[in-house]
């Protein structure tokens, strides 16, 4: 389980990205952040692993206090965190299966991970999870050579291979044509169910959002200015977090039969 307690993040030039922010993620749920350019959601991510500091308030994952961890118990305790970029973060001339490996490097020796000697155990579950993301058939493919919806699959392999607690994923879909988006959101919400994962999604589609998460938490200049189910995203919580705006086509309504459709496409 992951928890924030009054979360606080301001910059040394006064602005204030996080102004109190308290939040429980269960174990097995997929939250989506959403707001405004601005609001604080990569800034709530980052903190999360401390790849920001906080400059006040807490953050717990299982327990444990991040906040509170020296560098040798942050390193251990990021490798219970998988990170997820928008822009895929891999290394271009190494394989796809060179870059999910890299999720192991926290686990290995200096020399082991600089040879590239991972133990026959990992090489295996890099094998069984790109099998379970479609790209089996890639892993001797070089990543610059990869399309961008498998660049996002085999950044989520990557993530995985960590054996996370926590998934943090900073806007997946935000390079990604609408189908590949779709599978990319649903391919993260099954693994998370799967594997008991909490996930936290730093989003821009909240009709995307409403279709797979099963709640959502509104950003708005550092504070929260929602968290709810997807069904509750009226015209007028988008206007609280965004502003005045027609939001009729902005709001994802699933009826039975695109329930049905999604179903199928599974």
């Amino acid at each position: 389980m992951l928890e924030l307690k009054k979360l606080t993040k301001t910059y040394r030039t006064g602005d204030r990205a996080l102004h109190e922010v308290d939040l429980i993620v269960p174990n097995g749920q997929v939250m989506a952040l959403i707001g405004p350019s601005g609001a604080g959601k990569s800034t709530l991510i980052r903190c999360i692993n401390r790849l920001v500091e906080p400059t006040s308030g807490s953050v717990i994952l299982d327990g444990t206090d991040i906040t509170a961890l020296g560098s040798t118990g942050l390193r251990k305790m990021r490798r219970k965190m998988g990170m997820i970029f928008q822009e895929y973060a891999l290394v271009e001339r190494l394989t796809v299966m060179e870059n999910v490996l890299s999720g192991r490097l926290g686990y290995v020796g200096f020399w082991r991970s600089f040879l590239r000697k991972f133990p026959q155990s990992d090489v295996d579950e890099a094998f069984r999870l790109l099998d379970r993301v479609g790209l089996l058939a890639m892993a001797d493919k070089r990543a610059d050579e990869l399309s961008g919806g498998q660049r996002q699959r085999v950044g989520i392999a990557r993530a995985l291979i960590q054996n996370p607690r926590l998934l943090l994923v900073d806007e997946p879909t935000a390079s990604l044509d609408p189908k590949t988006s779709r599978q990319i959101m649903r391919l993260i919400c099954e693994l998370c169910a799967e594997r008991d994962l909490a996930a936290v999604i730093n989003i821009h589609d909240v009709a995307l959002a409403q279709m797979f998460v099963e709640r959502i938490v509104g950003l708005k200049a550092g504070e929260l200015a929602f968290d709810g189910k997807p069904t509750e995203m009226g015209e007028d919580v988008l206007t609280r977090i965004y502003g005045e705006e027609d939001w009729q086509a902005t709001i994802r309504k699933v009826d039975e039969e695109e329930v049905e459709a999604e179903v199928a496409a599974q």
